[in-house]
């Protein structure tokens, strides 16, 4: 019989009897590739160590972080985003991503008057918060290319109205969707009829004060420390918590 007479072996045959440890670690690879790949350019897992973000996100909460639509769009006021820390926290040693939400847009003049916050001279509607702001702000600029954000529970809160602004290019993504705890799974915006907190005195018109580059840091300074690692503790409305920052999901202690 000539070479032309003899069967040729099935392609699929061959495939079937590749090494099937060869065909695991082909497998496990190229799963691997695809994860890095989606955490550091799509999207990413993180949980939430601390009280800033009441009542919107809780402890221990978990969260997907869209990284891809602030390529395509700009952060817009209402977001929550998670950003690496600024010069100003990287010199007061924080290493850990931050979580706020965006309050001030560039250009816009930010005060906080009367239990309230004033975004261009106008009382902003905040039906999200845990309560009211109990400090004041004189009127500051946000520069350009940079964002003013606050946490949820304005009072127990290291955000930008002790440290300044963020830039743009220190944000990582926007917080979408929590997948943990199953009852309270889906996206986190809330109810956008929900009433908002008994108003307080406010001025209709606050008086504006020549704007800096950033807010002025407030005597009552929380320390300087982030929670990801210590035990959690009650809040004080004298003397407010450490921020909360997140941790990326992968570094987070496996559940009792």
């Amino acid at each position: 019989m000539s070479n032309l007479d003899k069967p040729s072996t099935p392609y699929n045959s061959q495939l079937r009897d590749e090494n099937p440890w060869i065909e695991g670690l082909k497998t496990v690879g190229l799963s691997a590739i695809l994860a890095v790949g989606i955490r550091q350019f799509v999207a990413e897992a993180r949980y939430i160590p601390s009280e800033s973000m009441l009542p919107t996100l809780k402890v221990n909460d978990r969260l997907i972080v869209d990284k891809v639509s602030y390529h395509l769009n700009k952060p817009q006021r209402g977001d929550i985003v998670v950003f690496n820390p600024t010069k100003a926290l990287e010199e007061q040693k924080f290493h850990d991503a931050f979580i706020k939400r965006v309050i001030g847009l560039p250009g816009d003049r930010i005060a906080v008057r009367g239990g309230r916050v004033f975004v261009n001279d106008r009382p902003l509607r905040e039906n999200y918060i845990q309560e009211r702001p109990q400090y004041e702000l004189e009127t500051v600029t946000v520069p350009n290319d940079s964002y003013m954000v606050l946490g949820d529970n304005r009072n127990n809160s290291y955000d930008s109205h002790y440290w300044g602004f963020v830039p743009k290019e220190k944000i990582i993504g926007r917080a979408v969707v929590r997948f943990w705890p199953f009852d309270r799974l889906g996206g986190i915006e809330g109810d956008p009829n929900a009433p908002e907190l008994p108003d307080t005195k406010a001025p209709a018109n606050p008086t504006e004060s020549p704007s800096g580059p950033a807010p002025e840091p407030k005597e009552s300074k929380p320390e300087a420390k982030s929670e990801s690692t210590q035990e959690k503790s009650p809040t004080s409305e004298a003397s407010p918590s450490p921020e909360a920052t997140t941790t990326p999901e992968a570094q987070t202690a496996p559940s009792p």
